[in-house]
């Protein structure tokens, strides 16, 4: 049997590895659609919000030539916020919806939006400190870069790939291609963490070992946690 060497990288997924949301997403969205006028419980557009977010194509955009990053994003949360009360019973108007998506958008570019497992600093550190080479491959938008300097984060990286800017997302393992060109290394040299199905098929596509983070504990003690701890 083969014995997995010691990684010299690691790729670390952002919403829900490194981040989580400060308040449970049903509630903010029941919140702020309130704010506009629509009452919803988060009972109902809880469920409503993760089928639509499951529904929606990847979010990623490798044709800017006629639209803006920053406008594309925009388009495809106002997709899925969209479909999400649609699913909850509650079709929206297009200027309602047009207000409502903003508000949340602008609310998760927010760090007040964004709460850090407070394994992440120590676990960041000790792996800079050991020389691993660290970067964050995310299905998300180009909030992240804000966010992860607002929250102290990015000065622990080489590199921040979102799926939206690079025009791929997970389970894509194009992705993950970018993200070792980025760092120098091979994909036996590195490890990925994630919490989610697509970082488990993007990273072994990629012939990278994946260690799952369930996020109801901290980073896995006997695993990336706790490796260079010897």
């Amino acid at each position: 049997m083969t014995t997995l060497s010691r990684p010299r990288g690691l790729l670390i997924d952002a919403m829900g590895t490194l981040l989580e949301p400060a308040a449970p997403v049903a509630v903010t969205y029941a919140r702020k659609a309130a704010a506009v006028g629509i009452t919803v419980s988060p009972e109902r557009i809880g469920p409503a919000f993760h089928a639509a977010y499951r529904a929606a194509p990847p979010m990623a955009f490798p044709d800017r030539s006629v639209k803006s990053l920053d406008q594309q994003e925009k388009e495809w949360w106002l997709a899925c916020v969209g479909d999400a009360f649609q699913r909850a019973g509650q079709p929206l108007a297009r200027t309602v919806l047009r207000q409502l998506t903003g508000q949340l958008f602008y609310h998760y570019a927010s760090p007040d939006a964004w709460v850090v497992p407070e394994d992440v600093p120590r676990c960041l550190q000790r792996w800079h400190g050991a020389g691993l080479k660290l970067a964050v491959v995310s299905n998300f938008d180009s909030r992240l870069d804000s966010l992860l300097e607002t929250l102290w984060l990015r000065h622990w990286f080489t590199a921040v790939l979102v799926s939206s800017r690079c025009g791929v997302a997970k389970p894509d393992a194009r992705l993950f291609h970018l993200a070792l060109e980025r760092l120098g290394l091979s994909p036996h040299e590195v490890w990925h963490l994630g919490d989610a199905a697509a970082d488990l098929q993007g990273a072994r596509a990629a012939g990278i070992r994946c260690i799952l983070v369930q996020r109801t504990q901290s980073f896995p003690p006997n695993t990336a946690a706790g490796m260079m701890e010897g």
